[in-house]
């Protein structure tokens, strides 16, 4: 008997578990804020250097002496984008002019007032200090989910959930005191190791009490809270204009995270696998109780539990089929993580329009893609709609260079919706990649494919932060049409290459790795299943004598 056997029983996705899942989504509220969190901190506002001897300077101009002083003392922009060169001022010396570096800067406070960029004067030669501090957070990321995931099979989700509220509660508070380059990545690093490794354990907790055949519907919507944070961060930027304030808004909440622990069970099937049936068989029961299904006094069997096989993670390379499809995954989660979070990155400041409305637009727009992937995934497949998505979307983002290239502020909107649809696309091919990379995983390695997937994807969120700011070296609107270019280019490639993997829809999974080599080749009766529990099947009219009735069962995994 395996635990899905007892969800049968005791109702796959009843009252109990829509409860728990609904505050297992909670957190990614949280979690969409943080990801998202160092495009406000570390955003560099539009600056100039400071005038030397007149301490009173500001970024906007006074008055007609002070716009005078500026344009005397001030270099012209070289690129059609900014009107005053960022890093150089004129010095005056025995009639001569020179111009040289300034270490001191003012900055337009429109759109925030202070961030950690304008405070430490990240800019010009220390600008690259942005992106370092960005690729070091999703670092921590892929630290967490490693570390985390470790140890929430050591010690239980529960614990491990606890652990990682009260790690990122702290450190949320010390990192908006935070006075050094070195501290402040230091502590944003251990934030995104902590608030992402909790979130993991809500996404797994969410799916371990929930049957097979409702996986797919709740293996979605959490992420749509996840967008919901990013709507969270937008609006107290708006509000606050200050990353001390914000840092300390998206904080908060976590302490809200720690009644968790009297407020959501430990994972019954970690406890079945540590051998506590007792403590297992005590929720099983309570969940049965609010679910209003009768069971016996002891559902749990011990002698007939059947405890599921894994392999190693090497197993994904070990013959050429399995390495094929493996690499085009991880090829796919790389660039889908690296769309996602670049996109927004480049986008909300660097083309033009309302840097808050353009980010709030972006998160937003993710609601309708994830709902519409909901909708389509068990109708169209896999395959097609996950192609569809990254082609569709990468080369909205291509066609950006036109838009920007030679259409200016005149074409600001359409270029914004290009990003846009660029962002639907990745948002879309994200909640599809987990399902697709679940099915055409084996099941003894379903889980470390999984894992290996989830970490490779946080490269491509290490690298986004680069390719955002790539557009800085080329400079002018070649410059700004750069990162979305690249962006595009790479989800086209990923798409295409994903014509290659079969389709898993109305399949049987396969169990071992040579099932998977032979994914491929066998085309059996799942192929044409109609997503029925149960269906006859035919044969051809003129081998109607010789007909057969063979039982189905569509398995969702």
């Amino acid at each position: 008997m395996k635990f899905d056997d007892i969800l049968k029983h005791i109702g796959e996705f009843g009252y109990y578990q829509k409860r728990l899942y609904l505050l297992l989504c909670l957190p990614a509220i949280s979690t969409g804020c943080y990801m998202m969190m160092l495009v406000f901190v570390m955003h560099a506002p539009d600056h100039r250097c400071q005038i030397p001897g007149l301490n009173n300077d500001t970024y906007q101009v006074q008055n007609n002496e002070h716009a005078s002083i500026i344009n005397k003392t001030i270099p012209p922009s070289h690129d059609e984008i900014h009107k005053y060169d960022r890093c150089h001022y004129y010095q005056y010396r025995n009639n001569t002019r020179d111009m040289v570096k300034c270490s001191k800067w003012v900055y337009d406070t429109n759109t925030f007032h202070e961030t950690f960029t304008s405070k430490m004067n990240f800019v010009c030669d220390d600008a690259i200090k942005t992106s370092h501090a960005q690729m070091i957070f999703y670092g921590g990321v892929l630290v967490g989910d490693v570390s985390f995931g470790i140890l929430s099979d050591k010690i239980g989700r529960k614990k491990t959930f606890l652990l990682s509220t009260i790690i990122t509660l702290v450190m949320a508070v010390c990192v908006a005191f935070s006075s050094s380059f070195l501290v402040f990545v230091i502590l944003e690093f251990m934030i995104g190791a902590a608030h992402h490794g909790g979130f993991m354990i809500c996404c797994v907790m969410s799916l371990e009490y929930v049957g097979p055949s409702k996986r797919v519907l709740t293996g979605i919507p959490i992420h749509i809270f996840f967008a919901f944070g990013i709507m969270y961060i937008a609006l107290m930027g708006y509000l606050l204009r200050n990353w001390f304030y914000v840092q300390l808004a998206v904080g908060a909440p976590f302490v809200v995270f720690l009644f968790y622990w009297w407020m959501i069970p430990e994972s019954s099937r970690w406890l079945l696998s540590q051998g506590k049936y007792d403590d297992a068989e005590k929720i099983i029961q309570r969940i049965a109780k609010v679910n209003k299904k009768k069971i016996p006094s002891r559902i749990i069997d011990e002698k007939t539990l059947d405890t599921p096989k894994t392999a190693n993670v090497y197993h994904l390379f070990s013959t050429l089929e399995m390495t094929k499809r493996t690499i085009i995954l991880l090829w796919n989660w790389i660039v889908i993580a690296m769309v996602y979070y670049g996109v927004t990155m480049h986008t909300g400041g660097n083309i033009g329009g309302n840097f808050y409305l353009n980010f709030f637009i972006l998160a937003i727009v993710e609601v309708p893609a994830k709902l519409l992937v909901m909708a389509t995934l068990n109708r169209a497949g896999r395959k097609k709609i996950h192609c569809f998505c990254m082609v569709v979307g990468g080369v909205a983002c291509l066609c950006t260079i036109f838009t920007v290239l030679y259409g200016g502020d005149e074409l600001q909107p359409l270029t914004l919706t290009l990003a846009i649809i660029g962002k639907m696309g990745s948002a879309a091919a994200f909640g599809i990649i987990y399902v697709y990379s679940m099915e055409l995983y084996p099941t003894v390695v379903r889980n470390s494919g999984m894992g290996l997937s989830s970490c490779i994807a946080r490269i491509g969120g290490m690298v986004a932060p680069y390719v955002a700011q790539s557009g800085n070296i080329v400079g002018g609107k070649l410059g700004q049409a750069l990162p979305l270019v690249i962006f595009g280019g790479c989800s086209v490639s990923a798409g295409l290459l994903c014509l290659i993997l079969p389709e898993t829809l109305n399949r049987k999974l396969p169990e071992t790795v040579r099932e998977a080599k032979d994914f491929t080749k066998k085309l059996d009766l799942d192929d044409i299943d109609k997503e029925k529990p149960t269906q006859k099947e035919y044969l051809s009219n003129t081998e109607k004598e010789k007909a057969k009735v063979k039982e189905i069962y569509t398995v969702s995994s």
